[in-house]
């Protein structure tokens, strides 16, 4: 599948880092934070010839804390820039969301694509709002446009 994006939006719980169910609060306070099998080798790579950004729908955490997180678990070196409810005031499912990361970012619609394990809540906002989706899925649900592997998306161009 070709893809052809230089920017990449990325969600944060279940697709670059681990959800632990146990836990509350903001994601960098957590005793333990675990990145998600392959998200940091994907990123890496995807970094040298696009910009990879978190678009989450963390409503615990400030910007500022999600950050914190991205640090603990080695991946914002990576991060270029972290949408969050905090700084857009709406999260995903608000029709105004990815728009006005778009604008942010300075950029068309078309050269976006949203990465998440949601399709409620990742995938089809974004593409309602013009941009690309791919849907993380590894329980492998049927769908046309299907990883099971974050690094997957190295061979998706």
């Amino acid at each position: 599948m070709e893809v052809n994006t230089q920017h990449y939006l990325f969600d944060l719980g279940d697709t670059l880092m681990v959800d632990l169910p146990n836990q509350t609060g903001p994601m960098c306070d957590w005793p333990e934070v675990q990145v998600v099998d392959g998200a940091l080798d994907c990123l890496k790579r995807l970094s040298l010839n696009a910009e990879c950004h978190l678009a989450t729908n963390a409503a615990e955490s400030s910007e500022a804390q999600i950050w914190l997180a991205l640090k603990r678990a080695g991946l914002c070196d990576y991060i270029g820039h972290v949408f969050c409810r905090e700084n857009l005031g709406v999260g995903k499912t608000y029709i105004n969301y990815y728009p006005q990361i778009v604008n942010k970012l300075a950029v068309s619609s078309e050269q976006v694509t949203m990465v998440g394990d949601s399709l409620e809540r990742d995938v089809l906002p974004a593409l309602k709002s013009g941009l690309k989706g791919i849907w993380f899925n590894p329980k492998k649900i049927f769908t046309d446009l299907n990883i099971d592997s974050v690094d997957q998306l190295i061979t998706v161009r």
